[in-house]
Protein backbone atom coordinates (compact mmCIF):
# COMPACT_ATOMS: atom_id res chain seq x y z
CA UNK A 1 0.00 0.00 0.00
CA UNK A 2 1.51 3.64 -1.34
CA UNK A 3 1.06 6.37 0.72
CA UNK A 4 -0.73 9.39 -0.97
CA UNK A 5 0.99 12.55 -0.56
CA UNK A 6 -1.41 15.76 -1.48
CA UNK A 7 -0.77 18.58 -3.05
CA UNK A 8 -1.94 22.43 -2.01
CA UNK A 9 -2.70 22.76 -5.42
CA UNK A 10 -6.88 23.28 -5.41
CA UNK A 11 -8.41 20.77 -7.28
CA UNK A 12 -12.39 22.19 -8.13
CA UNK A 13 -15.29 20.13 -6.70
CA UNK A 14 -18.97 21.03 -5.51
CA UNK A 15 -18.69 21.45 -1.88
CA UNK A 16 -21.25 23.09 0.11
CA UNK A 17 -18.98 24.43 3.15
CA UNK A 18 -16.23 25.82 0.50
CA UNK A 19 -17.27 29.46 1.22
CA UNK A 20 -17.16 28.60 5.03
CA UNK A 21 -15.51 31.96 6.71
CA UNK A 22 -14.55 32.75 10.24
CA UNK A 23 -16.08 35.16 12.23
CA UNK A 24 -14.63 36.79 15.49
CA UNK A 25 -17.53 38.37 18.22
CA UNK A 26 -17.08 41.76 18.91
CA UNK A 27 -15.18 43.07 21.84
CA UNK A 28 -18.18 43.42 23.92
CA UNK A 29 -19.16 39.79 23.28
CA UNK A 30 -15.42 38.21 24.19
CA UNK A 31 -14.41 37.97 27.92
CA UNK A 32 -11.58 40.14 29.47
CA UNK A 33 -9.38 40.35 32.50
CA UNK A 34 -8.97 35.97 32.60
CA UNK A 35 -5.57 35.39 34.16
CA UNK A 36 -5.14 32.70 31.57
CA UNK A 37 -2.32 29.30 32.48
CA UNK A 38 1.08 29.76 32.19
CA UNK A 39 1.79 26.09 31.68
CA UNK A 40 3.36 24.81 29.20
CA UNK A 41 1.74 21.48 29.28
CA UNK A 42 -0.41 21.10 25.77
CA UNK A 43 -4.22 20.76 26.32
CA UNK A 44 -6.74 23.70 25.67
CA UNK A 45 -7.10 24.81 29.22
CA UNK A 46 -10.35 25.63 28.16
CA UNK A 47 -14.00 23.96 28.14
CA UNK A 48 -17.42 24.98 26.70
CA UNK A 49 -21.18 24.27 27.10
CA UNK A 50 -24.26 26.03 26.06
CA UNK A 51 -23.80 27.35 30.11
CA UNK A 52 -20.90 28.14 30.65
CA UNK A 53 -17.19 28.75 29.75
CA UNK A 54 -14.63 27.31 31.85
CA UNK A 55 -10.88 28.57 31.93
CA UNK A 56 -8.15 27.10 33.78
CA UNK A 57 -6.08 30.07 35.56
CA UNK A 58 -2.83 31.01 37.29
CA UNK A 59 -2.98 30.58 40.96
CA UNK A 60 -0.82 30.35 43.56
CA UNK A 61 -0.67 27.62 46.15
CA UNK A 62 -2.65 24.51 44.17
CA UNK A 63 -4.46 24.86 40.91
CA UNK A 64 -7.67 26.71 40.03
CA UNK A 65 -10.20 27.39 37.28
CA UNK A 66 -12.80 29.98 36.40
CA UNK A 67 -16.36 29.34 35.98
CA UNK A 68 -17.72 31.67 33.58
CA UNK A 69 -21.77 31.85 32.06
CA UNK A 70 -21.37 32.08 28.53
CA UNK A 71 -24.10 35.35 28.54
CA UNK A 72 -21.71 37.16 31.15
CA UNK A 73 -19.29 38.33 28.06
CA UNK A 74 -16.91 41.61 28.78
CA UNK A 75 -14.59 42.49 31.51
CA UNK A 76 -13.99 40.38 34.33
CA UNK A 77 -13.62 41.10 38.12
CA UNK A 78 -10.08 40.61 39.51
CA UNK A 79 -11.91 38.68 42.85
CA UNK A 80 -14.01 36.94 40.65
CA UNK A 81 -14.34 33.40 42.19
CA UNK A 82 -12.86 30.41 41.04
CA UNK A 83 -12.90 26.81 41.55
CA UNK A 84 -9.62 25.78 43.76
CA UNK A 85 -9.56 22.67 44.94
CA UNK A 86 -6.74 20.82 43.63
CA UNK A 87 -3.31 20.91 45.50
CA UNK A 88 -1.51 21.22 42.22
CA UNK A 89 -2.12 22.74 38.62
CA UNK A 90 -4.85 21.69 36.91
CA UNK A 91 -3.92 20.28 33.40
CA UNK A 92 -7.63 19.70 31.65
CA UNK A 93 -11.07 20.19 32.79
CA UNK A 94 -13.94 18.63 30.39
CA UNK A 95 -17.51 19.23 30.56
CA UNK A 96 -20.34 16.39 30.99
CA UNK A 97 -22.06 15.92 28.05
CA UNK A 98 -25.40 15.13 30.01
CA UNK A 99 -25.15 16.80 32.41
CA UNK A 100 -24.17 21.00 32.10
CA UNK A 101 -23.23 22.04 35.61
CA UNK A 102 -21.07 19.02 36.23
CA UNK A 103 -17.45 19.65 35.07
CA UNK A 104 -14.67 17.33 35.87
CA UNK A 105 -10.58 18.58 36.47
CA UNK A 106 -7.20 16.48 36.79
CA UNK A 107 -4.09 17.70 38.20
CA UNK A 108 -0.34 17.47 39.49
CA UNK A 109 -1.46 16.28 42.38
CA UNK A 110 -2.64 13.22 40.91
CA UNK A 111 -6.14 13.16 41.62
CA UNK A 112 -9.33 13.87 39.42
CA UNK A 113 -12.13 15.93 40.68
CA UNK A 114 -15.79 16.09 39.44
CA UNK A 115 -17.53 19.31 40.64
CA UNK A 116 -20.99 20.66 40.36
CA UNK A 117 -21.15 24.21 39.28
CA UNK A 118 -24.36 26.22 40.56
CA UNK A 119 -27.23 27.59 38.08
CA UNK A 120 -25.76 31.21 37.32
CA UNK A 121 -22.50 30.50 38.09
CA UNK A 122 -20.32 30.55 40.95
CA UNK A 123 -20.72 33.17 43.83
CA UNK A 124 -17.83 32.19 46.16
CA UNK A 125 -14.60 29.86 45.62
CA UNK A 126 -15.57 26.40 45.17
CA UNK A 127 -13.50 24.14 47.52
CA UNK A 128 -15.67 21.28 47.76
CA UNK A 129 -15.90 18.55 44.95
CA UNK A 130 -19.10 16.12 44.31
CA UNK A 131 -16.48 12.99 43.63
CA UNK A 132 -12.53 13.37 44.52
CA UNK A 133 -11.02 10.41 42.68
CA UNK A 134 -7.59 9.11 44.01
CA UNK A 135 -6.09 6.10 41.77
CA UNK A 136 -3.02 7.23 39.12
CA UNK A 137 0.34 7.18 41.50
CA UNK A 138 1.60 10.32 39.33
CA UNK A 139 -0.14 13.36 37.76
CA UNK A 140 -2.98 13.10 35.84
CA UNK A 141 -2.46 14.86 32.08
CA UNK A 142 -6.19 13.84 30.36
CA UNK A 143 -9.43 13.47 30.87
CA UNK A 144 -12.47 12.31 28.43
CA UNK A 145 -16.26 11.77 28.83
CA UNK A 146 -17.39 8.75 27.54
CA UNK A 147 -19.47 9.71 24.93
CA UNK A 148 -22.93 7.99 25.35
CA UNK A 149 -22.61 6.55 28.54
CA UNK A 150 -23.65 9.13 31.29
CA UNK A 151 -21.43 8.02 34.44
CA UNK A 152 -18.10 7.02 32.59
CA UNK A 153 -15.19 8.97 33.28
CA UNK A 154 -11.48 8.08 31.39
CA UNK A 155 -8.11 9.51 32.71
CA UNK A 156 -4.60 9.16 31.39
CA UNK A 157 -1.56 9.22 33.92
CA UNK A 158 2.21 10.19 34.05
CA UNK A 159 2.01 6.65 35.25
CA UNK A 160 1.13 5.77 31.57
CA UNK A 161 -2.22 3.88 32.72
CA UNK A 162 -5.86 4.90 31.45
CA UNK A 163 -8.45 4.29 34.03
CA UNK A 164 -11.78 3.93 33.39
CA UNK A 165 -13.95 5.51 36.20
CA UNK A 166 -18.35 4.57 36.85
CA UNK A 167 -19.27 7.75 39.01
CA UNK A 168 -22.01 5.91 39.94
CA UNK A 169 -19.85 4.08 42.78
CA UNK A 170 -17.08 6.50 42.18
CA UNK A 171 -13.82 3.81 42.03
CA UNK A 172 -11.71 3.00 38.75
CA UNK A 173 -13.43 -0.06 37.15
CA UNK A 174 -10.74 -1.10 34.36
CA UNK A 175 -7.31 -0.19 34.08
CA UNK A 176 -5.56 -0.16 30.27
CA UNK A 177 -1.83 -0.93 31.08
CA UNK A 178 -0.60 -1.05 27.58
CA UNK A 179 1.50 2.20 26.56
CA UNK A 180 5.04 2.44 27.62
CA UNK A 181 5.28 6.18 27.90
CA UNK A 182 3.00 9.49 28.35
CA UNK A 183 -0.25 9.40 26.87
CA UNK A 184 -0.80 12.38 24.74
CA UNK A 185 -4.26 11.80 23.18
CA UNK A 186 -7.96 10.15 23.47
CA UNK A 187 -10.60 9.85 21.13
CA UNK A 188 -13.56 7.72 21.11
CA UNK A 189 -15.35 6.52 18.18
CA UNK A 190 -19.41 7.78 17.82
CA UNK A 191 -20.70 5.10 20.06
CA UNK A 192 -17.76 4.47 21.90
CA UNK A 193 -16.84 1.07 22.22
CA UNK A 194 -13.35 2.05 20.56
CA UNK A 195 -10.70 4.49 22.07
CA UNK A 196 -7.58 5.81 20.12
CA UNK A 197 -4.88 6.72 21.65
CA UNK A 198 -1.39 8.74 20.73
CA UNK A 199 1.55 8.06 22.70
CA UNK A 200 4.97 9.23 23.71
CA UNK A 201 6.04 5.81 22.72
CA UNK A 202 5.69 6.68 19.01
CA UNK A 203 2.83 4.27 18.83
CA UNK A 204 -0.93 4.75 17.65
CA UNK A 205 -3.36 2.74 19.26
CA UNK A 206 -7.08 1.59 19.09
CA UNK A 207 -8.01 -0.13 22.10
CA UNK A 208 -11.09 -2.19 22.90
CA UNK A 209 -11.23 -0.42 25.95
CA UNK A 210 -13.60 -2.77 28.57
CA UNK A 211 -11.19 -5.71 27.91
CA UNK A 212 -8.13 -3.38 27.38
CA UNK A 213 -7.60 -5.27 24.53
CA UNK A 214 -4.80 -3.58 21.37
CA UNK A 215 -7.43 -4.01 18.22
CA UNK A 216 -4.39 -2.09 16.13
CA UNK A 217 -1.27 -0.42 16.17
CA UNK A 218 1.01 1.58 14.23
CA UNK A 219 4.89 2.11 15.05
CA UNK A 220 4.88 6.17 13.70
CA UNK A 221 8.48 6.46 12.76
CA UNK A 222 8.16 8.51 9.76
CA UNK A 223 4.95 10.42 11.30
CA UNK A 224 5.46 11.19 14.94
CA UNK A 225 1.75 11.44 16.27
CA UNK A 226 0.88 14.01 18.36
CA UNK A 227 -2.81 14.21 18.24
CA UNK A 228 -5.52 11.27 17.07
CA UNK A 229 -9.43 11.81 16.70
CA UNK A 230 -11.91 9.39 15.36
CA UNK A 231 -13.65 10.68 12.06
CA UNK A 232 -17.19 9.94 13.06
CA UNK A 233 -18.45 6.71 11.47
CA UNK A 234 -16.29 7.25 8.27
CA UNK A 235 -13.92 3.99 10.26
CA UNK A 236 -10.91 6.45 9.81
CA UNK A 237 -8.41 8.12 12.08
CA UNK A 238 -7.07 11.49 11.65
CA UNK A 239 -3.43 12.14 13.23
CA UNK A 240 -1.26 15.66 13.74
CA UNK A 241 2.24 15.12 13.72
CA UNK A 242 5.80 16.26 12.80
CA UNK A 243 7.28 14.33 9.76
CA UNK A 244 11.13 13.23 9.72
CA UNK A 245 12.00 16.46 7.90
CA UNK A 246 10.38 18.27 11.37
CA UNK A 247 7.93 19.84 9.37
CA UNK A 248 3.92 19.49 10.92
CA UNK A 249 1.42 17.05 9.40
CA UNK A 250 -1.59 15.15 9.25
CA UNK A 251 -2.20 11.89 8.31
CA UNK A 252 -5.50 9.75 7.62
CA UNK A 253 -5.59 5.69 8.92
CA UNK A 254 -8.13 3.12 8.31
CA UNK A 255 -9.08 2.12 12.04
CA UNK A 256 -9.17 -1.32 11.13
CA UNK A 257 -5.84 -1.19 9.27
CA UNK A 258 -2.49 0.95 10.64
CA UNK A 259 -0.25 -0.61 8.68
CA UNK A 260 0.45 2.57 6.67
CA UNK A 261 -1.99 6.02 6.48
CA UNK A 262 -4.33 6.24 3.20
CA UNK A 263 -2.68 9.94 2.71
CA UNK A 264 -0.21 12.32 4.26
CA UNK A 265 0.21 15.87 3.91
CA UNK A 266 2.95 18.53 5.04
CA UNK A 267 1.17 21.56 6.57
CA UNK A 268 4.25 23.76 7.45
CA UNK A 269 7.80 24.22 9.22
CA UNK A 270 6.44 25.77 12.30
CA UNK A 271 6.60 24.06 15.31
CA UNK A 272 3.69 24.28 17.64
CA UNK A 273 1.58 21.16 17.86
CA UNK A 274 -1.60 21.01 15.96
CA UNK A 275 -4.37 20.59 16.90
CA UNK A 276 -7.24 18.65 15.41
CA UNK A 277 -10.89 19.39 15.79
CA UNK A 278 -13.75 17.07 13.52
CA UNK A 279 -17.36 18.23 13.67
CA UNK A 280 -18.55 14.61 12.17
CA UNK A 281 -22.13 16.60 10.73
CA UNK A 282 -20.67 18.75 8.64
CA UNK A 283 -17.32 16.14 7.77
CA UNK A 284 -15.28 19.33 8.39
CA UNK A 285 -11.53 19.25 9.87
CA UNK A 286 -9.96 22.34 11.36
CA UNK A 287 -6.74 22.41 12.42
CA UNK A 288 -5.18 25.30 15.23
CA UNK A 289 -1.68 25.42 16.15
CA UNK A 290 -0.70 25.97 19.47
CA UNK A 291 1.35 29.53 19.29
CA UNK A 292 -0.57 29.95 15.28
CA UNK A 293 -3.12 32.61 14.92
CA UNK A 294 -4.83 31.04 12.03
CA UNK A 295 -7.18 28.42 12.01
CA UNK A 296 -7.18 26.24 8.59
CA UNK A 297 -10.21 23.99 7.31
CA UNK A 298 -10.63 20.70 5.16
CA UNK A 299 -13.21 18.93 4.41
CA UNK A 300 -13.12 14.79 4.34
CA UNK A 301 -14.51 12.33 2.02
CA UNK A 302 -14.45 8.57 2.06
CA UNK A 303 -12.90 8.91 -1.56
CA UNK A 304 -9.79 10.55 -3.18
CA UNK A 305 -8.56 13.09 -2.67
CA UNK A 306 -9.90 12.15 0.61
CA UNK A 307 -8.50 15.68 2.01
CA UNK A 308 -9.82 18.64 0.59
CA UNK A 309 -8.75 22.09 1.87
CA UNK A 310 -11.16 24.40 2.38
CA UNK A 311 -9.84 27.62 3.46
CA UNK A 312 -8.23 29.58 6.09
CA UNK A 313 -9.15 32.39 9.27
CA UNK A 314 -6.48 34.23 9.99
CA UNK A 315 -6.07 36.77 13.05
CA UNK A 316 -2.50 37.84 14.47
CA UNK A 317 -3.35 37.15 18.36
CA UNK A 318 -1.66 33.64 18.56
CA UNK A 319 -3.89 31.25 20.38
CA UNK A 320 -2.81 29.11 23.69
CA UNK A 321 -5.93 26.82 23.36
CA UNK A 322 -9.50 26.75 22.12
CA UNK A 323 -12.81 25.64 23.22
CA UNK A 324 -15.76 24.01 21.16
CA UNK A 325 -19.19 25.00 21.88
CA UNK A 326 -21.68 21.73 21.84
CA UNK A 327 -24.10 21.71 18.33
CA UNK A 328 -27.06 22.84 20.45
CA UNK A 329 -25.75 25.87 21.66
CA UNK A 330 -25.06 27.14 18.29
CA UNK A 331 -26.48 29.58 16.76
CA UNK A 332 -28.66 28.37 13.67
CA UNK A 333 -30.21 31.47 12.67
CA UNK A 334 -26.68 32.44 11.33
CA UNK A 335 -25.68 29.37 9.95
CA UNK A 336 -22.80 29.06 12.53
CA UNK A 337 -21.96 25.49 11.99
CA UNK A 338 -18.71 25.51 14.50
CA UNK A 339 -17.47 28.17 17.41
CA UNK A 340 -14.37 28.12 19.23
CA UNK A 341 -13.38 30.46 22.21
CA UNK A 342 -9.75 31.02 21.67
CA UNK A 343 -7.38 32.11 24.48
CA UNK A 344 -5.50 34.83 23.99
CA UNK A 345 -3.07 34.51 26.77
CA UNK A 346 -1.23 37.89 26.02
CA UNK A 347 -4.17 39.59 25.91
CA UNK A 348 -5.78 37.61 28.87
CA UNK A 349 -8.99 37.18 27.22
CA UNK A 350 -11.45 34.81 25.40
CA UNK A 351 -12.41 35.54 21.86
CA UNK A 352 -15.27 33.33 20.36
CA UNK A 353 -14.48 32.51 16.55
CA UNK A 354 -17.94 31.50 14.44
CA UNK A 355 -17.49 29.43 11.57
CA UNK A 356 -19.99 30.61 9.18
CA UNK A 357 -21.90 29.13 6.14
CA UNK A 358 -22.53 32.64 3.89
CA UNK A 359 -26.29 32.12 2.65
CA UNK A 360 -28.65 34.51 1.79
CA UNK A 361 -31.96 32.38 2.87
CA UNK A 362 -32.98 33.52 6.70
CA UNK A 363 -35.21 29.56 6.75
CA UNK A 364 -33.88 26.97 8.47
CA UNK A 365 -30.65 25.23 6.39
CA UNK A 366 -31.45 21.48 7.29
CA UNK A 367 -28.96 20.68 4.76
CA UNK A 368 -25.96 22.25 6.93
CA UNK A 369 -27.58 20.32 10.48
CA UNK A 370 -28.33 17.09 10.35
CA UNK A 371 -29.89 15.32 13.22
CA UNK A 372 -26.86 15.55 15.98
CA UNK A 373 -25.88 14.11 19.85
CA UNK A 374 -27.67 15.94 22.50
CA UNK A 375 -27.56 15.70 25.98
CA UNK A 376 -29.56 12.68 26.55
CA UNK A 377 -27.49 9.40 27.15
CA UNK A 378 -27.94 6.36 25.71
CA UNK A 379 -26.86 4.45 28.21
CA UNK A 380 -26.22 3.62 32.03
CA UNK A 381 -22.05 3.26 33.08
CA UNK A 382 -23.63 -0.42 34.47
CA UNK A 383 -24.95 -0.69 31.23
CA UNK A 384 -21.88 -0.01 28.70
CA UNK A 385 -18.89 -1.90 31.22
CA UNK A 386 -21.83 -5.25 31.10
CA UNK A 387 -20.68 -4.59 27.26
CA UNK A 388 -23.97 -3.05 25.68
CA UNK A 389 -23.12 -0.12 23.05
CA UNK A 390 -25.57 2.35 21.44
CA UNK A 391 -25.27 5.57 19.23
CA UNK A 392 -25.97 8.64 20.18
CA UNK A 393 -29.57 9.85 21.03
CA UNK A 394 -29.88 12.56 18.24
CA UNK A 395 -32.03 15.70 18.23
CA UNK A 396 -32.66 17.99 15.60
CA UNK A 397 -31.72 21.49 15.82
CA UNK A 398 -34.70 22.97 13.52
CA UNK A 399 -36.90 24.31 16.60
CA UNK A 400 -34.31 25.55 19.01
CA UNK A 401 -32.71 23.41 20.93
CA UNK A 402 -35.14 21.90 24.49
CA UNK A 403 -33.99 19.66 26.94
CA UNK A 404 -36.21 16.25 26.58
CA UNK A 405 -35.17 15.27 29.91
CA UNK A 406 -34.67 16.56 33.57
CA UNK A 407 -31.40 14.74 34.70
CA UNK A 408 -30.00 14.97 37.63
CA UNK A 409 -26.56 13.99 38.94
CA UNK A 410 -26.54 11.79 41.85
CA UNK A 411 -22.70 11.36 43.62
CA UNK A 412 -22.03 8.44 45.22
CA UNK A 413 -22.77 8.85 49.62
CA UNK A 414 -19.30 7.87 51.15
CA UNK A 415 -19.59 6.60 54.42
CA UNK A 416 -18.32 9.29 57.20
CA UNK A 417 -15.17 7.13 59.14
CA UNK A 418 -14.21 8.55 62.43
CA UNK A 419 -9.74 8.37 62.65
CA UNK A 420 -9.35 7.99 66.41
CA UNK A 421 -5.56 8.99 67.35
CA UNK A 422 -4.33 9.13 71.18
CA UNK A 423 -7.91 8.47 72.13
CA UNK A 424 -9.29 11.64 70.22
CA UNK A 425 -11.65 11.56 66.82
CA UNK A 426 -9.72 14.10 65.14
CA UNK A 427 -13.03 14.21 62.78
CA UNK A 428 -15.37 15.32 66.21
CA UNK A 429 -15.18 18.88 67.54
CA UNK A 430 -13.85 18.17 71.17
CA UNK A 431 -13.96 21.72 73.16
CA UNK A 432 -11.00 22.88 74.62
CA UNK A 433 -10.43 24.14 77.87
CA UNK A 434 -8.03 27.31 77.31
CA UNK A 435 -6.58 29.05 74.49
CA UNK A 436 -3.08 27.36 74.43
CA UNK A 437 -4.42 23.82 74.48
CA UNK A 438 -6.50 24.89 71.88
CA UNK A 439 -3.91 26.01 69.34
CA UNK A 440 -1.97 22.68 70.63
CA UNK A 441 -4.50 20.67 69.72
CA UNK A 442 -4.96 22.28 66.53
CA UNK A 443 -0.89 21.72 65.10
CA UNK A 444 -1.31 18.47 66.91
CA UNK A 445 -4.53 17.49 64.72
CA UNK A 446 -3.01 19.08 61.38
CA UNK A 447 0.15 17.24 61.68
CA UNK A 448 -1.26 14.18 62.39
CA UNK A 449 -4.35 14.78 59.29
CA UNK A 450 -1.23 15.44 56.79
CA UNK A 451 0.76 12.04 58.04
CA UNK A 452 -2.67 9.85 57.80
CA UNK A 453 -3.86 11.76 54.42
CA UNK A 454 -0.26 10.92 52.78
CA UNK A 455 -0.08 7.55 53.87
CA UNK A 456 -3.86 6.75 52.85
CA UNK A 457 -3.23 8.03 49.36
CA UNK A 458 0.07 6.30 49.17
CA UNK A 459 -2.12 2.51 50.20
CA UNK A 460 -5.32 3.28 48.45
CA UNK A 461 -3.21 4.01 44.74
CA UNK A 462 -1.34 0.72 45.76
CA UNK A 463 -4.52 -1.71 46.32
CA UNK A 464 -6.43 0.23 42.88
CA UNK A 465 -3.69 -0.58 40.84
CA UNK A 466 -3.32 -4.10 42.65
CA UNK A 467 -6.75 -4.95 41.94
CA UNK A 468 -6.85 -3.80 38.49
CA UNK A 469 -4.06 -5.49 37.66
CA UNK A 470 -5.15 -8.55 39.13
CA UNK A 471 -8.87 -8.13 37.31
CA UNK A 472 -6.68 -7.88 33.93
CA UNK A 473 -5.27 -11.34 34.56
CA UNK A 474 -8.14 -12.46 35.61
CA UNK A 475 -9.49 -11.47 32.13
CA UNK A 476 -6.76 -12.52 30.19
CA UNK A 477 -5.81 -16.17 31.39
CA UNK A 478 -9.06 -17.85 30.03
CA UNK A 479 -7.88 -16.45 26.44
CA UNK A 480 -4.64 -18.02 27.06
CA UNK A 481 -5.97 -21.32 27.58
Amino acid sequence: MTVTKMSWRPTYRSSKFRNVYGKVANRENCYDGIPITKNVHDNHFCAVNSKFVAVVTESAGGGAFIVIPVSQSGRLDSHYPKVCGHQGNVLDIKWNPFFENIIASCSEDTSVRVWEIPEGGLRRNMTEAVLELYGHSRRVGLIEWHPTSSGILFSAGYDYKVLIWNLEIGEPVKMIDCHTDVILSMSFNTDGSLLATSCKDKKLRVIEPRSGTVLQHANCKNHRVNRVVFLGNMKRLLTTGVSRWNTRQIALWDQEDLSMPIVEEDIDGLSGLLFPFYDADTHMLYLAGKGDGNIRYFEITTEKPYLQYLMEYRSPAPQKGLGVMPKHGLDVGSCEVFRFYKLVTLKGWIEPVSMIVPRRSDTYQEDIYPMTPGTEPALSASEWLSGINRDPVLISLKEGYQRPNQLVFKAPVKEKKSVVVNGIDLLENVPPRTENELLRMFYRQQDELRRLKEELTTKDVRIRQLELELNNLNNVSPNNV
